[in-house]
């Protein structure tokens, strides 16, 4: 099957007209496809190159379109930086349809009726960012939405400075977010909030249709999945940096990536965005911050909902699950698969040792992988002082002999839990710089680690050295 040979639904177009804005894009000026991502591709049932597909460029342009699209904007509200910012919506971004459970969307095409004072284009570095990270959180083994293309262009764009225009073709299960339910409750329109909760269910939640009380155990399942997520981005270093409502995708997946970045060294208190300047979507803030995104959920939600019914909900799950899978996550990449009282406060000891010593979070997880004894691998990692870190692989030392698993299989455990390859800002800088000057290699090289972290690539051993002092804790615009 060929992507253009595809034949899209639009089944979000059966709802109200308030749900929704239907706007062609506007194409690009002399476009061209800088990568492709073949991975993604089989999700929607292509299993023919990309690359080989003679209308791709223009599809993912927006000049034509597959065969049942009929374009739209989403209208959506939304909480950012803690308060509300009323109607916002889609405005850089034109759904074109769905296909195979996968709604198709294109990020940068142009203006929409919810782009405000935006100009509804997305620049090529923050495109690139957002696509490979699309693709690399998937490999990571994170909910996330996924990223099929990215074109580049000739059509100048106003940022800070004037650069490039780009487009990324961009998939999600669903594109419904808190933000959604917010809109419809801030103005009122409540039969539309049920309308929209019997949508939800439909797309992400179809088991739920004949339940009672199923809006209430929609919300359940929402809180699950949001914690479950955060546990993940905790347990790689993944800072996401604009943790508003309207970025929070109603089933928990990871959407929307803007100032984003993973931990270099590992430091609590990091924050990604030069915007948020006081810190709200720091790091260590995260997992707080999904649970207040969800008690505001909760009171979108309330006029379907007993308010007090969500209340306890949030409460006895979102802690509970948050905690629960973090700490499995953690025990795995220290490869520790027994039962025993203090192993979260073997976390917490080492969390604080790596940011007391200043150790890079990805590199010590995939050298303790290897670890035979031998400390001085490890210390070695430490910027400032090695004693806390000794003090901690001592007791670590001892933990280890009460598993039951020989050095050998948990090594090929802890393995397939520290990745080795992450896309750090560093690296993601300068294959944007490379790409500014017309070299996509580096987006290439990226994208293959990107879906392969885990694995050992020899020839791409490049991406994975250690961020240069330089080059550490860089910050980034909205517009990144």
């Amino acid at each position: 099957m060929k992507f253009s040979n595809l034949q899209l639904t639009t089944p979000y177009l059966k709802l109200d007209p308030l749900f929704y804005d239907k706007v062609s894009p506007t194409p690009l000026e002399k476009p061209y496809i800088i990568s492709t991502s073949q991975d993604a591709a089989k999700l929607l049932g292509v299993d023919e190159d990309l690359n080989n597909d003679e209308r791709i460029l223009e599809l993912v342009n927006g000049e034509t379109f597959l065969a049942g699209s009929e374009p739209f904007a989403m209208a959506y509200a939304g909480h950012q930086f803690g308060y509300f910012a009323g109607r916002l919506g889609d405005g850089r971004a034109i759904n074109l349809g769905k296909v195979n459970g996968w709604n198709l969307q294109l990020k940068g095409s142009g203006l929409t009726l919810y782009s405000r004072r935006g100009d509804g284009r997305a620049v090529l570095r923050s495109s690139i960012r957002e696509y490979l990270m699309s693709e690399a959180m998937y490999g990571l083994g994170i909910e996330t939405s996924r990223a099929l293309a990215l074109i580049g262009s000739q059509s100048s764009v106003a940022r800070e400075q004037w650069e490039k225009g780009a487009i990324v073709l961009r998939l999600s299960p669903t594109w419904v977010r808190f933000g959604t339910f917010e809109y419809f409750n801030s103005i009122g329109e409540y039969s539309k909030l049920e309308e929209l909760a019997d949508y939800v269910i439909d797309e992400s939640f179809s088991y739920l249709k004949e339940e009672e009380n199923r809006y209430l155990k929609m919300y359940a399942q929402i809180v699950k999945n949001t914690a479950t997520t955060l546990a993940h981005w905790q347990s790689v270093g993944f800072n996401h940096g604009v943790m508003n409502t309207d970025n929070m995708s109603i089933d928990g997946r990871t959407i929307d990536y803007g100032p984003f970045a993973f931990l270099d060294d590992y430091d609590s208190n990091y924050v990604c965005n030069h915007t948020d300047s006081e810190g709200r979507y720091s790091f260590k803030n995260q997992p707080g911050i999904a649970h207040w995104n969800l008690s505001m959920l909760a009171r979108a939600l309330s006029p379907l909902v007993n308010y007090e019914d969500m209340q306890v909900v949030l409460d006895d799950i979102y802690a509970n699950q948050y905690e629960k899978k973090y700490l499995e996550l953690m025990k795995n990449k220290l490869g520790l698969f027994q039962e025993e009282e203090n192993d979260a406060s073997l976390v917490r000891w080492l969390l604080g040792t790596l940011e007391s010593c200043v150790v890079d979070y990805t590199l010590f997880f995939r050298k303790l992988s290897y670890y035979n004894g031998d400390n001085e691998t490890l210390t070695e990692l430490c910027e400032y002082q090695q004693r806390p870190l000794q003090e901690w692989l001592e007791a670590y030392s001892t933990r280890l002999k009460k598993e039951s698993l020989d050095d050998e299989v948990r090594k090929k455990k802890m393995l397939a839990s520290n990745p080795k390859y992450i896309l750090k800002n560093f690296l993601l800088q300068e294959a944007i710089e490379k790409a500014q000057n017309g070299d996509f290699s580096m987006v290439d090289d990226m994208l293959s680690v990107a879906h392969a972290p885990f694995d050992e690539h020899l020839e791409l051993e490049y991406l994975a050295r250690q961020t240069p002092k330089s080059a550490k804790n860089i910050k980034l615009s909205c517009s990144s």
